[in-house]
């Protein structure tokens, strides 16, 4: 790849542009308003919405975030011409360090059933299975 992708925290201006590379890698959901999203994670001191830019392009995301416990990734998202070139395992490592940086040393994330094709990738980058039943419940419709 010549040009170097650059990682910083996502910008109000940013939104649009995020919600489309979201859009684009299939990540978003009738019941989940992205932009909420966003906003909920860029107010809180623990957690962040960092995105991947390439000149003026954003071409990877990553929600992250912690309990004080663990550390957890949502929407990680590399645009699908820029996909197989790394940038993955750039904006990943991105995500790690943020956390790293807060003191979290354990970070979870979840494969929706259906998207088990990344699971290699998770594996490649040193993310094992682990046996746990994940529960939840709507606290607010």
């Amino acid at each position: 790849m010549s040009a170097v992708m650059e990682i910083s925290s996502a910008q109000d201006k940013d939104v649009k542009s995020i919600i489309q590379l979201w859009e684009k890698c299939g990540l978003t959901r009738p019941w989940n308003d992205p932009a909420q999203d966003i906003a909920f994670a860029c107010e809180k001191q623990e957690s962040d919405v960092l995105v991947g830019r390439i000149g003026d392009e954003i071409v990877a995301s990553v929600m992250v975030g912690h309990d004080g416990h663990r550390g957890v990734v949502y929407y990680v998202a590399v645009s699908p011409d820029m996909q197989s070139k790394g940038l993955g395992r750039e904006i990943m490592s991105a995500a790690e360090n943020w956390l790293t940086d807060r003191g979290v040393w354990k970070m979870n994330l979840l494969i929706r059933q259906g998207n088990e094709k990344v699971q290699s990738f998770y594996e490649a980058l040193g993310y094992n299975e682990e046996q746990r039943t994940c529960m939840a419940k709507k606290l607010n419709d």
